[in-house]
């Protein structure tokens, strides 16, 4: 490559086609220019089907095409819209068919508060999806709060204006400061811990406060972390950023927004001169209370008075029933006493009817008619059974096998005592035992006629 872009024109007359004259400016624009930042607005935006974007890049006095290609407008995270500041970075280049100076973008970020703008949105959808601002999370504010925590800057007028509206409002409320930075680097991280540490105080309720300031300023509120650390507290937190028409995610979040922090300590002191009107109030329908019930009682009591009796009368009443009841006492015993003595006389005489003298001779008596039917009944029994005992016998007799070997029959039996039943069962040779009807033989199988003999022809 040539050190000087400008010695590729032609300085004699040499004669260029448009095409020519394009390739070459667009050649030198490329080196000329590198990778550069362009901040400006977008308009003319145009999505084509290719996926690729075009729009205008302006500010307020000049304007310059650019060409966001397709893989390139997919690697960029925030939508693209009419009107939003952008901040791009590509290299300037010509589009040689028209001859129209422009940017091939490499990728496109807000610019300035456009970029705080989009990551508060963000921030605002996540948490909203996440149910952080519903509104049946948010808790209630004392109505009368003895300790309050205040999470501010220790300077400035923010914590001057609510001490001053506390001491005028509710001197008995007792506030403490848990001191925070409230813009800067360190403050999202500080304004986290005061917090933490105001929750765990014991605080009834908790002022986040800070005066008005630009975007930039305030952004410590729209913070994730602080965002969360809000929703995490137990205790009620009021929430009072910046002037009425500043909102930040803490705002969201906070279970009441308050306008200003002035206004936040209005919310939570008491005004005096109310509580002593309510006061007074009570204390009135409290004298009416104690009158009518001192006024119901005195009827009560007199009415009781009236049905007082004298107390010697009551005695006479309570011994006349003492006697009655005596008279009644002394009957009753007596009646159950004699019913007592029936119940014995009743009890004595089933006792003598079953004497155990008595119950002795019957036994006795039964005994020996028993012990005289006993002989008799062996007997017969046992002459019952020996016909039995002969009828089985006979009959056994008649099925047996050795009733059958009586009449010249026998039973061969092989080596296990297997009865033999047809010739299959042995073979040539095999010893075998014949049981008689009287005694027993051992004899050889020679032939069982299963198999074919063969005979030498010569014998």
């Amino acid at each position: 490559m040539m050190n000087d872009p400008f010695a590729r024109l032609g300085l004699d007359r040499e004669v260029l086609t448009v095409s020519q004259l394009n390739n070459r400016a667009r050649l030198l624009l490329e080196d000329v220019f590198g990778s550069i930042w362009v901040e400006g607005e977008i308009s003319n935006l145009a999505r084509p089907a290719s996926g690729h974007v075009y729009f205008t890049l302006k500010d307020g006095n000049a304007q310059v095409r650019c060409a966001l290609f397709r893989q390139n407008a997919a690697r960029v995270r925030q939508a693209l819209r009419e009107g939003l500041a952008v901040r791009v970075r590509g290299k300037v280049s010509l589009f040689e068919g028209r001859g129209d100076y422009q940017l091939i973008l490499e990728t496109v970020e807000p610019a300035g508060d456009g970029a705080l703008r989009l990551a508060f949105e963000a921030l605002k959808e996540k948490l909203a999806g996440e149910g952080l601002f519903a509104a049946e999370a948010k808790r209630a504010l004392p109505r009368h709060p003895k300790r309050i925590g205040i999470v501010s800057s220790p300077s400035g007028a923010v914590i001057r204006d609510i001490i001053s509206a506390f001491r005028r409002r509710a001197p008995q409320v007792a506030l403490t400061l848990i001191p925070t930075a409230v813009q800067g680097r360190e403050a999202t991280a500080q304004i986290v811990r005061a917090l933490g540490l105001a929750d765990r105080a014991g605080f009834d309720a908790i002022i986040l406060a800070r005066g008005g300031g630009s975007l930039e300023d305030l952004w410590c509120f729209n913070e994730e972390p602080v965002a969360r650390a809000v929703a995490a507290c137990q205790t009620p937190i009021v929430s009072a950023v910046g002037h009425e028409t500043d909102v930040s995610i803490s705002d969201f979040v906070a279970d009441v927004r308050a306008p200003t922090p002035s206004a936040a300590a209005e919310l939570l002191a008491p005004d005096n001169s109310d509580l002593r009107l309510r006061l007074e109030t009570l204390q009135r329908r409290l004298l009416l209370r104690m009158r009518g019930r001192l006024a119901h009682e005195r009827l009560r009591a007199d009415g009781l008075a009236r049905r007082l009796r004298h107390p010697g009368e009551r005695l006479r009443q309570q011994a006349q029933r003492l006697d009655d009841l005596d008279m009644r006492l002394r009957r009753a015993h007596q009646r159950a006493l004699q019913a007592r003595q029936q119940r014995l006389e009743q009890l004595q005489n089933r006792l003598a009817a079953q004497h155990p003298g008595r119950a002795v001779g019957q036994l006795r008596q039964r005994l020996a008619a028993l012990a005289a039917r006993l002989p008799g009944a062996i007997n017969a029994q046992l002459r019952a059974r020996r016909l039995l005992l002969q009828g089985q016998m006979q009959t056994l007799h008649v099925v047996s096998p050795l009733a059958t070997l009586g009449r010249g029959y026998s039973i061969l039996l092989d080596e296990r005592g297997q009865a033999i039943r047809n010739a299959a069962q042995t073979q040539p040779g095999q010893r075998l035992s014949a049981r008689l009807g009287e005694g027993e033989l051992s004899v050889r199988v020679e032939d069982n006629h299963l198999a074919p003999i063969t005979l030498p022809l010569l014998d």
